[in-house]
């Protein structure tokens, strides 16, 4: 179970890097696969590389273990499996034509205060 903490901070981890419209999805409930889904924009596979290298290197220290990460050598799309929170780093192209917001229409979006 991740705490608000860690997924701020993971939030926090892909805008250092710049990375553009992060939403948080609480699937639980919805998904037997994982409890959330942070997705994001980066505007190049070079940003999308940077992020990803950002959260490899960050999220551990927080506590959360990266299972997988998937795609990166493209790096239109990587997804960075953490379990509980699966990581969606996206080009723009890619998150428009999945749209996964749509898909998953019926998660909370997950604000901190």
């Amino acid at each position: 179970m991740l705490t608000d903490k860690q997924l701020h901070g993971a939030v926090n981890i892909v805008e250092e890097k710049k990375g553009r419209e992060a939403i948080l999805l609480d699937l639980k409930g919805i998904s037997m696969v994982t409890d959330y889904f942070l997705i994001v924009t980066g505007n190049s596979t070079t940003q999308i590389k940077a992020i990803t290298d950002n959260l490899s290197e960050k999220l551990p220290e927080l506590g959360v273990t990266i299972l997988r990460v998937e795609g990166l050598q493209e790096a239109k799309w990587v997804l960075v499996d953490c379990g509980d929170l699966v990581i969606h780093v996206m080009t723009p192209d890619q998150r428009e034509f999945y749209n996964l917001e749509r898909l998953w229409g019926d998660a909370k979006v997950v604000t901190f205060n």
